[in-house]
Order: C-alpha cells, then sequence, then structure tokens
C-alpha cells in the first residue's frame, strides 16, 4: 500500500469516528517544517469533548544543486499520528498526546540540524554531511502544545514532542556514484516533533 493510500485512509478513519461525536475538524499546516523546504499537511478531529485525533504528513521531494558544494538533498515523507487530551477544551489551551512516527527517507551532502542524540548505531546527523544513506525510520513520544484562537475560524498552535526513533538504513561513498558500502541501525532519543503551525477550524 502506498503512503498517500495510508494518509488518505488515516483521514476517512478520523472523519468517520468523529461523526457520532458531531466534532469540529481543522486543517493546519506546520510554519517551521514548511521553512525546512518540507510542505506538510495536518488534519484534527475532535474524538470526544477533550479530545482530538492529529495526523500530519510531510514530504520533501527536493534535490538543491550547487557548483561549489555538489548536489544535496535531505529527502523523505513522513507520518506522524496523534491522540490529543486537552485540559481545558479540544482546539482551546494546553494539551498533551501521544504520537507515533514512520517513513523513509534519501539524505546526502546535507546538514541536518537534530536536537537529541544518538545512542546506538552511527550518528546520521553527522554522517549525512559525507555520506549518502537510504531507509526507513519508526518511532513514538510524548507531546506538550498549547493552541490560541485568533477568530472564529484560525487558530495557532505551538507544540514540542520528545520520544525515541529507530532508522534502518544503506550507506553508500558519495552522492552521484558508488556501491552500497554498508548497513545498519541507530536508535535517537531527543525531539520528534517541533511545531507552530496555521490552523483553520470548521
Amino acid at each position: 500500500m502506498s503512503y498517500f493510500r495510508i494518509v488518505f485512509s488515516s483521514f476517512l478513519l478520523i472523519a468517520f469516528t468523529s461523526v457520532g461525536t458531531k466534532a469540529q475538524i481543522a486543517v493546519k499546516t506546520n510554519l517551521l517544517y514548511d521553512a525546512t523546504t518540507t510542505p506538510n499537511l495536518g488534519l484534527e478531529a475532535g474524538v470526544g469533548k477533550k479530545s482530538t485525533v492529529n495526523i500530519v504528513y510531510g514530504l520533501n521531494p527536493w534535490t538543491f544543486h550547487s557548483g561549489s558544494k555538489g548536489d544535496r538533498k535531505a529527502k523523505h515523507w513522513v507520518l506522524i499520528p496523534e491522540y490529543r487530551w486537552w485540559t481545558c477544551s479540544k482546539f482551546n489551551g494546553h494539551f498533551f498526546g501521544v504520537h507515533a512516527l514512520g517513513g523513509q527517507f534519501n539524505a546526502a551532502n546535507a546538514a541536518i540540524p537534530v536536537p537529541g542524540f544518538f545512542f546506538s548505531g552511527e550518528n546520521l546527523a553527522k554522517g549525512v554531511k559525507d555520506y549518502h544513506y537510504q531507509g526507513a525510520f519508526a518511532g513514538v513520544g510524548a507531546t506538550y502544545g498549547y493552541q490560541w484562537t485568533l477568530s472564529r475560524h484560525w487558530n495557532a498552535e505551538a507544540e514540542i514532542g520528545i520520544g525515541y526513533c529507530h532508522a534502518w538504513y544503506d550507506k553508500f561513498p558519495c552522492y552521484e556514484c558508488g556501491a552500497k558500502i554498508g548497513n545498519g541501525g541507530s536508535n535517537y532519543l531527543g525531539v520528534t516533533k517541533l511545531g507552530l503551525s496555521l490552523i483553520y477550524i470548521f
């Protein structure tokens, strides 16, 4: 099943789950994630008086060309489903959540700021500056955030998530050429979500 189909199926699950509660549904984009040249779309729906389900999908398909430093890329796609519990009412104020994440990556000759640490396996954040990595990742984490009401339909949101992620990868010596020189897995602990989002609530 393609990841596009997974995203669509997940949205349908949220929509049908929410019908019985006459819940609000919101569409959002993470402006911090957009700033990394990764377009993203989030969908959130209420599933109770103080609870919502949130799904974010991000896709970075770009290769950047530089005459002095060579081609560089941090291609990836990621899907992040999350359950949220609100201290007051949904889409308003403080919330706590649990999330999962998974996706694939293809990166080379890039500087990737990773606010955490790799405690086993290769440090992919440093290694990708000199090597080419392809693989997949999956993880879990906990979230804290806050939403501000801007108008009847518009909200702003800030959030941070801390968790664990494991990456499986194949390693290559350079971006354009070379046979595979290794494979392995790395374990990461640190920030798994960081967002400043603009939200439209239907």
